[in-house]
C-alpha cells in the first residue's frame, strides 16, 4: 500500500497525526515487501495497513480469548471462519482469503528479520470445535508445532485462573518495531484491536502503557510454556477420541 493510501485511510478513521505519520513511514519501508498487494481484491479495508505493520514488526505480543490467531491457523480452520464471516462469497473468493491468511504465516520462519512472538490463548480456544473434531485436532497439533519455533513463546490462560487484571482488556496485539543504530525503536509501538465492525490502531503513550501493563499481567497469570503444551496436547487427544 502507498503511503498516500495509508494517509487517506487514517483520515477516514480519524487517526491522530502522529499515528498517521508513523503508519505512512512504515508503508514506505514495507513497500518493496508488499507481497499482500496481489491479494488486494480480498483484503478488508484497512487490513493491509495491519499486514504491513505485522511484516515490519520485531516483536508481537498477542492475547486472544476465543479463536486461534490467524498466524497460527491451518487452512481448514481458517476456511471455516472465513466462510462463516463471508457467507455470500463464492468458493473461489473464500479460497483466496484462506491463501492470504496462510501466506501471512511465512514471517514465522523467514530467514531474515524474523519477529519474536509472545502469545497467550484463552483455554476456550482449545475447547471450541471449529470445523469439527478432526479439524480441531489438526489445529491443536499445529499449535504445538508452532510453540516449538525458537521465536515463539506460547502460553494458555486456563479457566482455573479465575479473575486477573488483564481479562478486562479484551483481545489485542501489541506490535514493537526494530531498533535503529542508536538503540531506539524505529517507530513507536502500536496496539491493534480488531473489532467486529472495524479496527483500532492505538499509539498514545498512556494507551501503550495500559496495554503493556495488561499483557504483563496476562503473561504472569497464564500457564508456563511446558504446562501450556501439555494442555494443548491433552485437548487434541480428546478431539481424536
Amino acid at each position: 500500500m502507498r503511503s498516500l493510501d495509508v494517509e487517506s485511510i487514517c483520515r477516514i478513521y480519524g487517526a491522530p497525526d502522529d499515528l498517521t505519520q508513523s503508519l505512512m513511514a512504515l508503508a514506505k519501508e514495507t513497500k518493496a515487501r508488499g507481497w499482500w498487494l496481489s491479494y488486494s481484491d480480498v483484503i478488508n479495508e484497512g487490513f493491509d495497513v495491519y499486514i504491513g505493520l505485522e511484516e515490519a514488526a520485531a516483536c508481537l505480543r498477542w492475547y486472544e480469548m476465543e479463536l486461534v490467531p490467524g498466524l497460527f491457523q491451518i487452512a481448514d480452520y481458517a476456511r471455516t471462519l472465513i466462510r462463516a464471516d463471508n457467507p455470500d462469497n463464492d468458493t473461489a473468493e473464500i479460497e483466496r482469503r484462506v491463501q492470504l491468511r496462510i501466506a501471512r504465516q511465512t514471517l514465522l520462519t523467514r530467514v531474515t528479520n524474523r519477529p519474536e512472538l509472545r502469545v497467550v490463548l484463552g483455554e476456550a480456544i482449545l475447547r471450541r470445535p471449529v470445523g469439527g473434531e478432526k479439524v480441531m485436532s489438526a489445529q491443536l497439533t499445529r499449535l504445538i508445532e508452532v510453540s516449538d519455533l525458537p521465536n515463539v513463546e506460547l502460553k494458555v490462560m486456563p479457566f482455573e485462573a479465575g479473575m486477573y487484571a488483564g481479562i478486562m482488556s479484551g483481545p489485542f496485539t501489541m506490535l514493537e518495531f526494530p531498533l535503529n543504530g542508536n538503540g531506539k525503536p524505529t517507530e513507536p509501538p502500536i496496539v491493534y484491536v480488531d473489532g467486529f465492525t472495524g479496527a483500532l490502531f492505538l499509539d498514545k503513550p498512556h494507551e501503550i502503557e495500559r496495554y503493556d501493563t495488561a499483557f504483563n499481567d496476562i503473561w504472569r497469570a497464564a500457564l508456563d510454556e511446558a504446562a501450556s503444551r501439555d494442555l494443548i496436547a491433552k485437548a487434541a487427544r480428546e478431539f481424536e477420541q
